[in-house]
């Protein structure tokens, strides 16, 4: 027995440096966190940077590592995957159904530790990572942007915004290009009921967004299959608004755009 473990020590020493039990997790084992938990693969390529994903209502850490469409194209892009997972089945964030007095402090205390614990165990380099999420996961990223705007490098919210509508203001202006289908009933670009709440609306939200970060000089752009208006600040910042024409759907493509459009701007340093 002790035999096969120094074994695996050494072929996984080999590939990840040196091993204890706290780096036992990766894709197909959960990263303990406390009573928390998140998944990564590609940590060979975690100083080349990675791609935080949060996944939309009652989805999971795991269901999302299990796209390998998506997994693989982040591998290519040479960077590490990382999915996490929510408090409850919902994203306990300010005027969710699921928690409507949250004051989102939880889940920006988990994304705080999720990175630490990273850069702890696979050396990431946090000056090198993309924020995203669709959908629910979509909601998470714009309140990660506006109250914890210096935890990641960029943020790509895909199909989501605030609940109810945006905060009168945030903690600093932050990287984001948001994607949103034009044709989406889900989460309507102008926002619809849900219980007790509403969600919000995306024009609205990016009304704040310019004012508070004082972006300006909007140039349409035509990438793919969607028209982008971009957006900067004097500090470099970069604010960039995509539709498709699309309904409340993901590809992997806007998250290589918005890596790709993040990492041009200059936000990964």
């Amino acid at each position: 027995m002790r035999k096969s473990v120094l074994g695996l020590s050494v072929i996984l020493a080999g590939l990840f440096g040196p091993v204890s039990p706290t780096f036992a997790c990766g894709p197909d084992t959960d990263c303990e966190l406390g009573n928390r938990h998140y998944r990564i693969s590609s940590v060979e390529n975690a100083p080349n940077g990675a791609i935080v994903f949060a996944h939309g209502y009652r989805g999971s850490a795991a269901g999302m590592m299990r796209n390998m469409n998506l997994r693989n194209m982040v591998d290519e892009m040479g960077l590490a995957f990382i999915t996490v997972k929510s408090l409850r089945d919902d994203w306990a964030i300010p005027n969710a159904p699921s928690d409507l007095n949250s004051d989102g402090e939880a889940e920006f205390a988990y994304f705080e530790d999720v990175l630490k614990d990273v850069e702890k165990r696979f050396g990431l380099d946090r000056s090198q990572v993309m924020m995203t999420g669709f959908s629910a996961g979509g909601m998470m990223v714009w309140e990660l942007a506006c109250n914890r705007p210096n935890l990641f490098a960029g943020f790509a919210p895909i199909a989501g915004t605030f609940w109810k509508g945006p905060p009168q203001t945030c903690v600093a202006p932050a990287n984001i290009v948001h994607i949103h289908g034009t044709s989406d009933r889900t989460v309507p670009l102008t926002g619809r009921r849900i219980g007790r709440t509403k969600q919000g609306s995306v024009p609205d939200t990016l009304e704040m967004y310019r004012d508070f970060g004082s972006f300006a000089d909007v140039e349409p752009v035509a990438v793919q299959s969607m028209e982008c208006q971009r957006e900067a600040n004097a500090d470099g910042r970069v604010l960039e608004f995509c539709t498709h024409p699309g309904g409340h759907s993901f590809s992997r493509s806007y998250l290589k755009y918005a890596w790709t459009r993040l990492e041009n701007a200059g936000a990964f340093q």
